[in-house]
């Protein structure tokens, strides 16, 4: 399902909504294999997408109203591309809030050395 170099497929499963939320939110439109080559390229290979975990989940995304899709022709193949829509865009800025405000608290947690000001959702 998920091939990863460096870290576990719990950890990665759960990362992946705001990790391709965030790419959308940037890129305004992407097509799948654009999106694996893309998370690949900012990790430096340790975080490798494959086609069984990523569209499941952009089909989960579709179907919410979170994304829509473009197809567009390329030669004779036909390309989806994905792109947040107005209820996504808030949605992608909500769930990568919280999850930058849940990596401070995990980092707090496993370093309680650090000043008290970790985390900032309530």
């Amino acid at each position: 399902m998920y091939i990863c170099l460096m870290y576990s497929k719990e950890i990665i499963k759960g990362t992946l909504k705001p990790i391709i939320l965030k790419l959308l939110q940037e890129h305004n439109r992407m097509y799948g294999y654009e999106i694996t080559q893309k998370v690949k390229e900012l990790t430096k290979d340790k975080i490798q997408i494959t086609e069984g975990a990523l569209y499941p989940l952009l089909h989960k995304l579709e179907a919410e109203g979170i994304v829509t899709t473009e197809k567009e022709s390329i030669g004779k193949r036909v390309r989806k591309y994905y792109k947040l829509t107005e209820t996504g865009n808030s949605k992608a800025a909500e769930l990568i809030d919280e999850f930058i405000d849940f990596m401070a608290t995990m980092k707090h947690i496993l370093d309680p050395n650090l000043s008290p000001g970790y985390g900032t959702a309530q």
